[in-house]
């Protein structure tokens, strides 16, 4: 769910995301890049430009979680803060490049959308800059996002398609397409809504 404060390691990489991002990013190869104008059109560019998310949300299956990976670039070095980035108390977080689920979310509509679309790497900032989606109504690359009571909108993912979520889910997994996700107990009962990003402007 990362995170409103940033680390020394974490704000070296994002500087250099932030200087370089706009004019690399359309050229890296992990996917298909949209033009700027995709991300405002109407309904038939909603459903192209998702696709090309969902696209490059695949491109991304089997890389590791790292809590506060992952930016405009691509996957990054995590961290570990008091509570995330361990496994049986390693930090992993500082050792792996990777993704955590929001930092996913933030490239794969960066990249897809070519910059036109750029998520905060927060998962609730990421809530707030998106318009709801009706269940009935998702498209391909649509955020789905997760609360418990304990942690309000700790997670998101990304709607594949064909009842499926990509996501990194926690420290010690790689970023997997979960088949029937709302099928899944856990998910179902902490879905907490949809939503789709806007574009910048």
């Amino acid at each position: 769910m990362p995170f409103p404060h940033l680390t020394r390691t974490w704000g070296r990489r994002r500087l250099l995301g932030l200087a370089l991002g706009a004019g690399l990013a359309p050229a890296l190869g992990a996917g298909p890049a949209a033009s700027a104008a995709d991300a405002a059109g109407g309904p038939e560019q909603h459903l192209a430009l998702g696709r090309r998310v969902a696209a490059v949300a695949a491109a991304q299956i089997g890389v590791p979680y790292a809590w506060g990976g992952g930016d405009r670039l691509g996957a990054s070095l995590g961290f570990c803060d008091e509570e995330n980035g361990y496994l049986d108390g390693q930090c992993l977080g500082e050792s792996t490049v990777g993704y955590d689920c929001s930092g996913l979310s933030l490239y794969c509509w960066y990249r897809a959308s070519a910059g036109a679309v750029e998520l905060a790497h927060y998962t609730v900032a990421q809530y707030h800059r998106s318009a709801p989606v009706e269940r009935s109504a998702l498209l391909p690359g649509d955020l789905l996002f997760f609360s418990r009571p304990d942690a309000p909108l700790h997670h998101v993912g990304l709607w594949a398609g064909d009842g499926a979520m990509i996501h990194a889910e926690h420290t010690g997994t790689l970023v997997a397409r979960l088949e029937g996700v709302f099928d899944v107990p856990r998910w179902s009962r902490e879905f907490a809504g949809a939503r789709r990003p806007l574009p910048l402007g």
